[in-house]
């Protein structure tokens, strides 16, 4: 029941008089027991509110949940007749606080989506770009009106015609086709979401072209804030669904001086974000890619704006800054400039056991890898380590339980620093007060 919190007082009133407001038990959901607001029959004949119903058919029940009877048919038929019923009995009872339940939308059906991806594919064979705009217009509007909606247009594979449709007009032109560029990726943008572990792979293909990611890469560069965010939620998409678009992306001009940028200058959290997502799916490319981009980003000065972003940031940023940190110390260039920063041993060891598991992860393989340095740089490493308490975080790390090759890293620098422990310890016992197994 929807209740106006204006109408509050004098329902209230009116129920310590005695006058208790009584909803006919026809105009409740059987399922959810609530007032229905959209209510829809089944071919049992039985009425329900769609939302009820819908989650029930798709968590995979194909009878009536009131008569146990198979159902012949999963058609749901608006039941306008008792929706108006309902409507004016909350108009009759608003003294009691009863909102009118809003006439619903027509919910979208997979014949109109097919339609509509139809006639946008048609439209991209020919480049017709007013029409394409107005169909994609469309698509925006349903996926705008309803949960249910964006389902049933993601399921007649909306992402593959969207994608094909980026390709094709970002292969004429960027300039001229932006604004149409612009909403088809606003449109995938909210679709992301629906693939859980990775994009369909002909949507991977098309969006992953070399036209594609040259026109994300434009957008970055040259676009407005929204279109920013959606090129780069979509290249995070991309990079995290198979190695080999980070790889491609890796060739377009000019790109690790945008995410660098975006990093050094932040304008919104999730291109941030997103971008420290990309830079590491980037070093995480085979050593033939990786080992020029590690050096290039080093020499940007990614080391020291990593630990400076890692100070004050939330648990996934702070986690992925030190997954991209813990990376760029495998080279010899981005060992020797973390060895050099006053900030971290400090950070590093701040972050153990204070974030999360992955973030202990990290920061424990970072100093296990400085460890491995030069050895004067070793020497320094494992004394600045230990005067800012890295030694009991370690043994406790090792009582809580961590993953293997954190264990072993673990082990082996309580080893390596156990001959200089004596007279170098400074514990700081305000970083011990709240840890937590986080794991």
């Amino acid at each position: 029941m929807v209740f106006s919190w204006k109408r509050k007082r004098a329902a209230q009133e009116k129920l310590k008089k005695g006058e208790e407001l009584v909803i006919p038990k026809h105009f409740l959901c059987p399922i959810s027991l609530d007032l229905m607001k959209d209510p829809v029959t089944l071919s049992s004949g039985i009425t329900y509110d769609r939302e009820s119903i819908e989650a029930w058919l798709e968590g995979g029940s194909f009878t009536c949940p009131a008569t146990n009877q198979v159902l012949r048919s999963l058609d749901q038929i608006p039941n306008h007749s008792l929706r108006r019923m309902i409507q004016d009995w909350g108009v009759a009872n608003r003294n009691y606080g009863v909102e009118r339940i809003p006439t619903p939308r027509v919910p979208v059906s997979g014949i109109q989506v097919s339609e509509v991806l139809l006639s946008l594919e048609d439209s991209v064979k020919s480049l017709n770009g007013l029409r394409c705009l107005e169909l994609v217009h469309k698509i925006k509007k349903w996926g705008s009106e309803s949960e249910r909606n964006r389902r049933c247009v993601v399921a007649n594979g909306a992402i593959r015609v969207l994608a094909a449709a980026f390709e094709a007009f970002a292969m004429d032109s960027f300039e001229s086709n932006a604004t149409l560029l612009e909403e088809i990726l606003s449109n995938m943008n909210w679709m992301f979401p629906f693939f859980q572990h990775s994009l369909d792979t002909e949507a991977q293909a098309r969006l992953g072209s070399q036209d594609s990611l040259r026109c994300l890469v434009w957008f970055l560069k040259c676009r407005d804030l929204s279109a920013k965010q959606d090129s780069m939620i979509a290249l995070k998409e991309l990079a995290s669904s198979d190695q080999k678009h980070a790889e491609a992306l890796a060739t377009i001009e000019e790109v690790n001086e945008v995410l660098f940028r975006f990093i050094k200058e932040p304008i919104c959290p999730t291109i941030t974000k997103a971008s420290l997502m990309v830079i590491f799916y980037l070093l995480s490319s085979p050593p033939s890619t990786s080992t020029k981009i590690k050096s290039e980003f080093v020499k940007m000065g990614l080391v020291s704006l990593l630990l400076e972003v890692t100070v004050d940031s939330e648990k996934s940023t702070s986690e992925t800054a030190l997954g991209v940190f813990d990376i760029l110390c495998d080279c010899e260039e981005g060992k020797e400039e973390a060895s050099w920063n006053a900030l971290t041993c400090p950070v590093l060891v701040k972050k153990i056991l204070r974030v999360s598991e992955l973030a202990t992860q990290f920061s424990v393989s970072a100093i296990w890898k400085l460890s491995k340095h030069e050895k004067e740089h070793e020497v320094n490493v494992l004394v600045e380590a230990l005067q800012v308490g890295i030694f009991q975080k370690l043994v406790l790390l090792l009582q809580f339980g961590c993953g293997g090759e954190t264990k072993e890293k673990a082990t082996e620098l309580l080893k390596l620093m156990n001959p200089y422990r004596a007279g170098l310890e400074c514990i700081d016992s305000v970083d011990f007060k709240n840890v937590k197994r986080s794991f």
